[in-house]
């Protein structure tokens, strides 16, 4: 097994009123997606190791957004900060805070629904596809631009999760 890693130093400070800490698969590296994403034009997507590899310092200090039903993403709607991101295996799993203060509707909501039942999904920009007639795009190059939270369901990769720490 290999683990790339890296994280942005934060202090802890307990008890902290604003700032819930969560984690979550972001997306799977090497394997197709289970569905298009936004932006693919109906093609399913490979993040390739290598591109998300050289891409995890553009995932660091990035915003978690949510869209309200949790069925996709907006920019506009930041609720918390990506502060670590690893690859696990095949797992793209990331690490950080929510402001759970600034939005309690939002950080409630989450806690209501089932930890099963919450994905992510990755917010790109600059990607590069290798082939761009394969049924399935491989993507080579990435920058990262944020993570939303959303149904698992409505996630291109139904292996990603989230969850807020107890």
């Amino acid at each position: 097994m290999r683990l790339e890693a890296m994280a942005v130093s934060i202090p802890q400070v307990d008890g902290h009123p604003n700032r819930v800490a969560f984690e979550g698969v972001l997306a799977m590296v090497n394997a197709a997606s289970d569905k298009a994403p936004a932006g693919a034009r109906g093609h399913r997507v490979m993040l390739m190791r290598e591109a998300a590899e050289k891409a995890l310092p553009s995932l660091l200090g990035m915003a978690v957004d949510y869209r309200p039903g949790w069925d996709g993403h907006d920019a506009r709607r930041k609720i918390g900060l990506l502060t670590e991101a690893d690859i696990v295996g095949q797992r793209l799993v990331v690490r950080g805070y929510l402001y759970a203060r600034d939005f309690p509707e939002v950080a409630g909501a989450i806690q209501a629904q089932s930890p099963e039942s919450m994905g992510m999904s990755y917010e790109l920009a600059d990607a590069r596809v290798e082939d761009m007639r394969a049924e399935v795009w491989k993507l080579t190059r990435v920058t990262f631009t944020g993570a939303a939270i959303l149904l698992r369901e409505k996630a291109a990769y139904r292996a990603t999760s989230f969850r807020m720490a107890s």
